[in-house]
């Protein structure tokens, strides 16, 4: 497989939940990683959409799923998605992670304020 601009092989992910709802109390549906640089971020369907955000302020073009068992890439440059290559580990959150999560920040209405 030719190497993709955009994906760096060998950067961890940033944490195990998106880190801008972390630092600030905030949750998630599914979360994304960044193929360069291992941020991870929330979906389009979560509230804040943070993994978008983190291409619009760095021009990151690729994410993958950080989600167990996905393994799908995104290229926001050219709006599709592709196969890719193994990122450095772990490859998705934890399995007993909850999704949307973490469960003690997801409110009892939630399936209302996603996108």
């Amino acid at each position: 497989m030719t190497q993709r601009a955009g994906i760096d092989q060998s950067v961890p992910p940033s944490g195990s939940g998106c880190a801008e709802c972390e630092a600030t109390g905030g949750w998630w549906v599914h979360l994304r990683r960044c193929a360069q640089c291992g941020h991870v971020g929330c979906c389009d369907t979560s509230p804040m959409q943070h993994a978008t955000a983190h291409f619009r302020e760095t021009g990151h073009p690729v994410i993958r799923s950080f989600e167990p068992g996905e393994e799908w890439f995104w290229d926001y440059t050219t709006e599709s998605g592709f196969a890719g290559p193994g990122l450095a580990p772990p490859e998705c959150h934890p399995e007993d992670q909850t999704v949307p999560g973490p469960a003690d920040r997801v409110p009892g209405d939630w399936r209302d304020k996603i996108h």
